[in-house]
């Protein structure tokens, strides 16, 4: 099924590396203002912390970002999700999601990346993706049926996880649910002994475009330049 989609590379370089430190940061910020601080009892902030400790964002900056989004300092931002919704080269579906502070200044810039694409309104491809809970986890054991692992968390579906998210000698899972069941979901994985790193709302295409190879760079390029932007949080494409 593939969740969102994700650029090569992602925290090679220092300003990309910045870019995606900020990313997670603003997630548990919004994670903690949108649910329990404790990350025992909210999923989606305990599964940023994590996203965040993988990339050795420091303590400090961590806890900051928690207080802030509990309202516990004085410097406190106001951050809105916006989504947006339109076609990359090649009549590639995406939906750009974002979290700002400044709907106006996030909208014009939006427009901008979306030049070599087309910018449509809303709903004009929402219909194309399905709206589920997913759950990026890992087992530190190699082998673990995730089949059997998403009957008894309730998932509906599961697909393994590979690549650097994995561990040598882990096993890895990216499990669906319906957007109601995201919670217990989680909460399941993280009792029968999985690392949860990941929990959220996402937007699954429900078929992906086959594209030769140049028309993929073409389409990777325009998906990096808005992915790039401060004000994007994550970016859903319906490619293969």
């Amino acid at each position: 099924m593939g969740a969102q989609w994700k650029h090569a590379g992602r925290i090679q370089g220092s300003s990309k590396r910045g870019a995606l430190i900020s990313k997670l940061v603003k997630e548990i910020t919004v994670a903690a203002k949108g649910g329990d601080p404790n990350p025992d009892h909210n999923p989606r902030l305990r599964a940023g912390i994590e996203s965040a400790r993988k990339q050795s964002v420091p303590r400090d900056t961590i806890e900051r970002a928690v207080k802030k989004g509990a309202g516990l300092l004085d410097d406190q931002v106001q951050y809105e999700t916006v989504n947006y919704e339109g076609f990359a080269p090649h009549r590639v579906p995406v939906i750009v999601e974002c979290l700002t502070d400044n709907r106006n200044r996030t909208a014009s810039d939006i427009r901008v990346l979306f030049r070599k694409g087309q910018l449509g309104s809303a709903g004009s491809v929402a219909w194309m993706f399905d709206r589920l809970g997913v759950v990026e986890a890992t087992q530190a054991q190699a082998g673990i049926d995730i089949e059997g692992a998403a009957i008894e968390a309730g998932a509906q579906n599961v697909e393994p996880l590979e690549g650097d998210d994995v561990p040598t000698g882990h096993t890895g899972a990216r499990f669906f649910c319906d957007t109601t069941d995201l919670d217990i979901v989680s909460k399941a994985l993280s009792q029968s002994g999985w690392t949860v790193t990941l929990s959220e709302f996402s937007h699954i295409a429900k078929s992906m475009v086959e594209l030769a190879d140049t028309e993929k760079k073409e389409v990777a390029e325009f998906l990096n330049s808005i992915d790039e932007h401060d004000d994007v949080h994550r970016v859903y494409a319906g490619i293969a």
